[in-house]
């Protein structure tokens, strides 16, 4: 399926698919995160997101949840390190209904004071929610020792502490800040022309001037050596969480398909991935275990995780470590590498079935690149990774002196 792009004189860009569907999916991703957060904004990104629902110079908050579902759509909005997406889902004839609506929320918030205490409260309640489960906790944990207290090691969610010093000017000094048109994109997919999308984001959004002084200039993340190979944490729990991991390459980075195809090979999600096989299937240590690739602009971040009986953790770091010696002493022959891209290219095909995650990826790939790689331009590359390319990342990236290993039991 091919695209079409615009961009309007505010300096939003506009990236467009159609399709025969029903169904339209479309919204904004903005360049804006949690490592976007001053040292008194913690958890803002995330706040800011959930409050956008609260309240607009247009509409109260019954108004914006019901704005969409009364015609069987969907609204929603998730924040990530460098991101955050605020989009919906509905029937593709009400397109203009859906981007009032997400123009509404994004440009005209107002954050009433009535509702941020309830907000904060409902957050904090997902922090406590969120430590009570270490198998989610370790991830954030994880990169937070892995950066060293960078940003970008920062819990999406942020803490109580700056929560509660939150109001409403503070929130709209983020937004003032960071949601400007040159610093985010619109996308769309479905049953729609670019035209209908460009006339009625035209008419939705503010008079705004182009501020390309708004477009975020993020302080790189300097390469330094790990303060700690193995970092345990106590909580009691049960089970033995434990994940390991490294820096590893960025979105830009030309190795990151061939990573892309190794963490597959490692932990992806088939059954038959070199941790589920080691780990669960012929000595039963772990019923979850999987690997991760979290690339970010300007680094990224490789890791394994598996939880496991506490007597049992020390032997499952033995075996997925193995696991990535094995992979830089040992090249794939000929035959592994054809299987190891066939069944990540049926995987891709698989997933690609799956609109949503397809829309939001064509959102995000076009807010990064400023282009959007269909599935045979992905495969094409793929096609192109080599066993010495995998041998040579994995010596790169897999080093002991260069591994993290973080235990929580």
């Amino acid at each position: 399926m091919s695209y079409q792009t615009a961009i309007l004189s505010n300096g939003l860009r506009i990236i467009h698919q159609h399709t025969d569907s029903p169904v339209t999916y479309c919204g904004f991703a903005i360049n804006a995160g949690t490592r976007d957060e001053l040292n008194d904004e913690k958890g803002m990104a995330h706040f800011v997101e959930h409050m956008i629902f609260k309240g607009t110079k247009k509409r109260k908050s019954y108004h914006i949840i019901n704005r969409m579902e009364v015609v069987g759509g969907e609204l929603n909005a998730y924040t990530s390190k460098e991101e955050t997406l605020v989009y919906s889902i509905f029937p593709a004839k009400e397109l203009a209904r859906a981007v009032d609506l997400l123009a509404d929320l994004v440009f005209n918030s107002v954050f009433p004071e009535k509702e941020l205490d309830k907000e904060v409260e409902i957050v904090i309640d997902e922090i406590n929610s969120y430590k009570d489960n270490p198998s989610e906790l370790i991830f954030d944990e994880f990169e937070n020792i892995l950066f060293q207290g960078h940003e970008l090691g920062r819990n999406i969610l942020g803490d109580e502490e700056s929560l509660e010093s939150f109001g409403s000017d503070s929130c709209k000094r983020f937004i003032q800040r960071l949601y400007k048109p040159s610093n985010m994109i619109f996308f769309s997919m479905g049953n729609n022309s670019i035209d209908q999308v460009i006339r009625y984001l035209e008419k939705s959004i503010p008079a705004l001037e182009n501020d390309e002084s708004a477009i975020i200039n993020r302080k790189s993340l300097s390469d330094l050596p790990l303060k700690e190979q193995v970092v345990n944490m106590e909580m009691d729990t049960n089970q033995a969480h434990v994940m390991i991991g490294c820096k590893c390459y960025d979105i830009y980075d030309d190795k990151r398909s061939a990573l892309y195809l190794m963490n597959n090979i490692l932990g992806g999600p088939g059954m038959n991935s070199r941790l589920n096989v080691s780990l669960r299937e012929k000595r039963g240590i772990a019923y979850s275990v999987e690997s991760n690739l979290t690339p970010y602009t300007d680094t990224g971040v490789f890791a394994i995780y598996f939880g496991t009986d506490i007597k049992k953790y020390k032997k499952g770091i033995q075996l997925a470590t193995k696991e990535l010696e094995i992979m830089r002493n040992n090249a794939l022959t000929a035959q592994q590498l054809e299987a190891a891209k066939k069944q990540l290219y049926g995987q891709l095909i698989v997933s690609n079935e799956n609109k949503e995650n397809l829309a939001l990826g064509m959102g995000k790939a076009f807010l990064r690149y400023n282009t959007y790689h269909n599935l045979d331009e992905i495969k094409e590359r793929i096609a192109k990774v080599s066993t010495e390319q995998l041998q040579y990342i994995a010596n790169d990236l897999f080093a002991e002196e260069k591994l993290l290993t973080l235990v929580i039991k």
